[in-house]
């Protein structure tokens, strides 16, 4: 498993995701919080190389908003 980043904004149903570093995750990958629940997949990957932004599609279950300041993870 390993760091995606943290949460950075609730945007048109998906949550964006700030990365730490140049590494991204796949596209389909899921999504995991803190707790190691099932948040989302991996939809979209953008921005700059150095530090990318993540696009991630919640779960049904699973509101936007909340995840803002979260640490997510990859599976």
């Amino acid at each position: 498993m390993r760091r995606v980043g943290e949460a950075v904004r609730a945007a048109q149903g998906l949550v964006v995701v700030r990365s730490p570093d140049e590494s991204r995750p796949d596209f389909g990958v899921r999504v995991l919080d803190e707790n190691l629940d099932a948040v989302g997949r991996v939809v979209d990957v953008f921005g700059p190389v150095s530090r990318p932004y993540v696009a991630v599609s919640p779960d049904d279950d699973v509101r936007p908003a909340g995840l803002l300041g979260t640490k997510l993870y990859a599976r």
